[in-house]
């Protein structure tokens, strides 16, 4: 399959819209909730508070950064993977369906590491 067949192969059709465009403002919301949490563990560090205090500061941000992790491979697997299953080209399907898998499998082993 040829790189220009790769993005069609894989169920993506061009402009398509993602999995969590329908999530996006709460995702979004999330984030900057995330963010702002890890502007108050740099002020916490600015300001040498108590090393075990950043530590639970670290640990509920990171806790709050699986949570969008897992929400959006649900949301890759729901939308993407599912999309790809139905690919009309019979020809394509199997490629399409194994490059998306691939990459839900590829993206939940970085979150792994």
């Amino acid at each position: 399959m040829s790189e220009s067949e790769l993005p069609r192969a894989a169920g993506l059709a061009p402009h398509e819209q993602h999995g969590y465009a329908a999530n996006k403002e709460a995702y979004l919301r999330r984030l900057k909730r995330i963010e702002g949490q890890v502007r108050g563990i740099a002020r916490m560090v600015d300001e040498d508070k108590y090393c075990i205090d950043i530590l639970t500061q670290v640990a509920a941000v990171t806790k709050a950064l699986h949570a969008v992790s897992l929400g959006l491979v649900e949301e890759h697997i729901g939308h993407c993977v599912v999309g790809a299953a139905a690919e009309p080209d019979p020809g394509l399907r199997a490629d399409a369906i194994d490059f998306k898998v691939k990459e839900a499998t590829e993206a939940i082993g970085r979150l792994l590491r």
